[in-house]
């Protein structure tokens, strides 16, 4: 999957934002690919490098190895995550983001920050009143 240029694709997000439907699609779209509770994890794990399934099962905590599999094949088919398989014995594998993926980076920064930024917040509102 080829990555748009710059130009192009603020070009595409300026017709985008002229109509909502479009704005919806875009977003939907997006939400059917990152679907599920496992993806990001594996997303924002993968981009510190190149990993091997185990390792990716002890950084995700309370993922099992089959839904591990499943949500890598996924990220695979949607063109997020490559696997390349190493003819060895035992044969090894490992799974690394894609350019598209890499691509995802920017989101997932954003995504921390929120996620720190409502998290204080919301320990500041669980805080009882002092008198």
């Amino acid at each position: 999957m080829e990555i748009k240029g710059t130009l192009d694709l603020k070009k595409e997000l300026s017709d985008i934002s002229q109509c909502p439907a479009s704005y919806v699609v875009a977003v939907n779209d997006t939400m059917n690919i990152l679907s599920g509770k496992w993806k990001l994890p594996i997303i924002a794990s993968l981009r510190f490098g190149k990993r091997r399934f185990k390792e990716l099962g002890r950084e995700i905590p309370k993922i099992t190895p089959r839904m591990l599999s499943k949500e890598l094949r996924d990220l695979e088919v949607n063109g997020l995550v490559r696997r390349t398989v190493y003819n060895t014995v035992p044969v090894t594998v490992e799974y690394e983001l894609e350019e598209s993926g890499k691509a995802f980076d920017k989101v997932l920064e954003v995504m921390i920050e929120w996620g720190l930024k409502h998290r204080e917040f919301t320990l500041q509102r669980e805080k009882p009143a002092e008198f």
